[in-house]
């Protein structure tokens, strides 16, 4: 989220507590969120398929807060979670038992994170219009992409690993910065090669955000907030997309929050940011409940050891819930 001397640039309806807040300066983006009354946490079953997910008894644990708006969490086996502040435009380190927070480098605007496969995090830097790689200290980093084709890239929101090893990312223009042009002229999903060639994938999704593989690498989710549904495509063997369908739809309240981050579990369950919290999905595209988060989510990456907690960033905390389930890691 891009904050200007006039007002601030909304990525989605889940950054503001209203979208009126884009009249107020963005200064107040802050304590706008602080100000919007919390829902209370809750585990709401709509299947009971969704007992499965998650214990009855799950609590919701608040791991750090404080921060502007949160986005990108990636679990390191340290003990930390990297955490992307888009409010400050720092990128920070989380200590996983106190809560502390280590600033690791100052960016215009960072968002979602992933690992590569030999562990840099990868980071979708939209004042930079460009994918970046930070070096193993974090200090410096790296462009892995910022044009297409000769001209520069929208806002680059979120980014995964694919079973090829390839990068992939969503190019809205959300967080293009203020008195920019776009010079792309659509919203595009993209695949990063080993060789470094940027590929359009596809330009039908109106805001493209958060994307997923399956843990079979045989289908591709991305989820458009301006549409408030979740595609899914099947993954061709060349790193190509096909037969684009509607998964599932998360429309609600004009204020509820919109899709934006997505995770999978080892047997193909999604986890989907949406309206109030996180949606759970069958592999069939059954909404099979929702875990209510006090703040609106943005994001979410599995961690721990077994890699069964979820980690969620949303607006100014960051929160773990322990599932029964076993979380889908590309990079692993």
């Amino acid at each position: 989220m891009l904050l200007s001397p006039i007002g601030i640039r909304i990525k989605t309806l889940s950054r503001c507590a209203m979208a009126e807040a884009a009249l107020l300066g963005g200064f107040l983006c802050t304590a706008v969120l602080a100000q919007a009354p919390k829902p209370a946490f809750g585990l709401q079953g709509i299947s009971p398929s969704f007992w499965n997910l998650v214990d009855r008894n799950a609590q919701l644990i608040t791991v750090a807060s404080g921060f502007g708006f949160t986005e990108g969490p990636v679990w390191d086996k340290a003990g930390y979670l990297w955490v992307s502040d888009e409010v400050t435009n720092k990128i920070f380190r989380v200590n996983l038992v106190d809560g502390q927070k280590q600033e690791v480098i100052s960016l215009g605007d960072p968002d979602g994170n992933t690992y590569d496969t030999q562990q840099r995090l990868l980071d979708c830097a939209s004042v930079l219009r460009a994918v970046i790689r930070l070096s193993p200290d974090g200090k410096s980093y790296v462009i892995v992409a910022d044009r297409y084709q000769g001209k520069r890239l929208n806002s680059p929101n979120d980014v995964v690993l694919g079973p090829d090893g390839a990068i992939y990312f969503t190019d809205p223009t959300s967080d293009l910065p203020a008195g920019q042009k776009q010079e792309i002229p659509f919203k595009g999903v993209y695949r990063i090669g080993k060789d470094g060639q940027l590929q359009l994938l596809t330009k039908e999704l109106t805001e493209p955000n958060g994307l997923a593989f399956s843990p079979d690498g045989k289908k591709f989710y991305v989820d458009d907030s301006e549409q408030r549904n979740i595609r899914v495509y099947d993954f061709q063997p060349d790193g190509t997309l096909a037969n684009g369908r509607i998964f599932g739809d998360e429309k609600a309240g004009p204020k509820d929050g919109v899709p934006d981050g997505l995770k999978v579990d080892m047997e193909g369950n999604l986890y989907a940011v949406g309206p109030k919290g996180i949606w759970a999905w069958s592999p069939q595209g059954i909404h099979l409940g929702t875990i209510v988060v006090p703040e609106q989510p943005a994001n979410l990456a599995w961690g721990d050891a077994d890699y069964s907690t979820l980690f969620i960033t949303a607006g100014t905390s960051v929160y773990k819930i322990h599932t029964k389930v076993h979380g889908f890691v590309p990079y692993l």
